[in-house]
């Protein structure tokens, strides 16, 4: 039997695996929100199904929702039907990661001919057919192209029928064919790597380091929870919503073993396409749950237990079938801030400010122009792309700018996003003065102004929110700047939904900041210095917010003019 010294490098070299595993998806994606952005999660788990190691590359939301996927393909293929080759498939938003724009694939991993354990892996898509990426579908049915927990892939053979109904469905069939072979090429790539280390290890299956690693870390996890003083406070937070506003509650208690986020009293189920299944609240609650209170200890099966989800059936946060849930990101990545809201008043000065939460996404569908005759190099085309606002202040440190918080998705950038198809980034920069002030500032949101290419025009998806409800400080501080989107031409917006942008005619954004934490009287003036001289806060702002005299702001001003900070 292995020695502990063993099984922990056998457990630092599954971390690895995964990590390489994911790294080969990065590597071999079509798409750009997974080459570029790194929106995918991969993991291995054992022969029951339990996550032992996710890849640090990916978001919270899709490794923690696949954490549980893996049991539902058990269920649905079932062992006696599972062979070696086989590769799974499917995007049931229940089963898989909340809607149908992800695709897991699973496969079992064979070792002398019997079943030690198995690969999953997530990516996002750019289209799955229906109404494209976008709030306005009305159920899941017009979401697009609905793939159950099926084959891929029996004993090494394709199943060239369903690639020919998954080509036959979509917008972009080679880049999603692609990407599915992808997915199942990461997944070969891990367990080729797992069965090598139990060559070397001498492993005739994985029920021993399971042990180890699922011990270990429910006992690390209860030990920090049981570290805090037990008790029970609520959080709640109100956003855009697509037509109305929705409010989140919560109310986390903190008991001996265990924290239960108990979500009673947020707003039902929406008409619109912005419903959060179960499986992704529980990703996000969880998530930031373990950020706070146990974030070195590794993501698994065990490290997650101890934290329990508790939510209505037909409310916003546990949406059923057939609920439209294209965008369940939007209200799954304001899941963290509603924990922290509570969290705050049990644990002070430990979580961050609200930052801009969700994604500031977008996708543009691109045409050749109707209003005149098109040119001979228009074409249509698909380019969705990946942008954040402003992280929240923490208690000691500034909110980080243009960051992705709670996703960790990274923002695309515009060389990639132009190589996607014929669209137009003409500014896309920090925007000044949009972190909330305070002790610690919050981090700045981003201008964006987005056209066509000549010839084309478009209809964009957009997938905003902080519109009317701004990241709200903690501790005095001041809420971050909200989003706003125009047309050039005048046109109004909104911040969610499809909508048509002429030929010639540009969208001009900006993107939310993070919320400030403590009075903005107790920053340090040196930092509102910086702050200035690197143009993250106006001189109207250091002056009349922080104090700054005007002798300072203007010789500030006229060494960062002259190029010395």
């Amino acid at each position: 039997m292995p020695s502990d010294v063993q099984y922990q490098v056998m457990w630092n070299r599954l971390i690895s695996i995964v990590e390489e595993q994911a790294q080969a998806l990065v590597r071999t994606a079509f798409s750009t929100s997974v080459r570029e952005a790194g929106d995918l999660s991969a993991g291995v788990y054992d022969a029951e199904g339990r996550m032992l190691a996710q890849a640090v590359t990916g978001t919270p939301g899709h490794v923690n929702a696949m954490a549980d996927a893996v049991a539902h393909f058990i269920r649905r293929i079932g062992r006696q039907t599972m062979f070696e080759g086989d590769v799974y498939i499917t995007n049931d938003p229940w089963e898989g990661t909340g809607h149908l724009h992800d695709i897991t694939m699973v496969t079992p991993s064979f070792r002398n001919g019997v079943l030690v354990g198995f690969f999953a892996c997530t990516a996002h898509i750019v289209d799955i057919g229906g109404r494209g990426f976008g709030a306005d579908a009305n159920s899941v049915y017009e979401e697009g192209l609905y793939i159950p927990i099926m084959k891929f892939a029996e004993r090494g053979e394709v199943d060239e029928t369903l690639t020919r109904i998954i080509r036959g469905n979509v917008r972009e069939p080679d880049q999603l064919i692609g990407d599915v072979y992808a997915l199942a090429t990461c997944n070969e790539v891990g367990h080729r790597r797992l069965t090598g280390m139990m060559d070397e290890f001498d492993l005739a299956d994985l029920t021993g380091i399971a042990a180890f690693i699922l011990d270990n870390s429910r006992r690390a996890t209860i030990e920090r929870i049981a570290a805090l003083t037990p008790g029970s406070a609520a959080g709640e937070m109100t956003v855009d919503g697509f037509s109305a506003p929705i409010t989140l509650r919560v109310r986390l208690t903190i008991e001996a073993d265990r924290i239960i986020s108990d979500f009673t009293g947020t707003t039902g189920v929406d008409k619109k396409g912005i419903n959060c299944p179960l499986v992704y609240t529980k990703a996000y609650a969880c998530y930031a749950l373990k950020c706070a209170i146990a974030p070195e200890i590794p993501n698994n099966h065990a490290s997650l237990a101890p934290f329990e989800i508790v939510a209505e059936e037909n409310t916003i946060v546990h949406a059923v079938h057939p609920a439209p849930v294209a965008l369940r990101h939007i209200v799954g990545h304001f899941v963290p801030d509603t924990v922290y809201a509570a969290l705050d008043l049990l644990l002070p000065d430990t979580v961050p400010a609200e930052g801009a939460g969700c994604l500031c996404n977008f996708q543009v569908s691109l045409r050749p122009r109707t209003d005149a005759p098109a040119p001979a190099h228009a074409r249509r085309s698909e380019v969705l792309t990946f942008n954040s606002g402003g992280s929240g202040a923490r208690p000691t440190v500034d909110g980080l700018n243009a960051t992705a918080f709670p996703s960790g998705v990274m923002t695309m950038p515009v060389e990639a996003t132009e190589n996607a198809g014929p669209v137009m980034i003409w500014r896309k920069e920090l925007r000044p003065d949009s972190g909330g002030a305070g002790t610690t500032r919050g981090g700045l949101g981003q201008y964006m102004e987005v056209g066509a290419q000549e010839g084309h025009e478009f209809d964009i998806q957009a997938m905003f929110d902080r519109v009317h409800h701004p990241a709200r400080g903690r501790r005095g501080g001041a809420p971050g700047g909200a989003t706003t989107i125009a047309r050039s031409d005048g046109e109004a917006m909104r911040g969610k939904g499809k909508q048509f942008v002429p030929h010639g005619a540009r969208v001009l954004m900006a993107f939310p900041g993070g919320a400030g934490h403590g009075d903005p009287s107790g920053r340090d003036p040196a930092a509102v210095r910086r702050d200035l001289a690197r143009g993250y806060v106006s001189a109207e702002v250091a002056a009349s917010t922080y104090g700054i005299d005007p002798a300072t702001i203007s010789e500030i001003q006229a060494r960062a003019e002259a190029g010395d900070e």
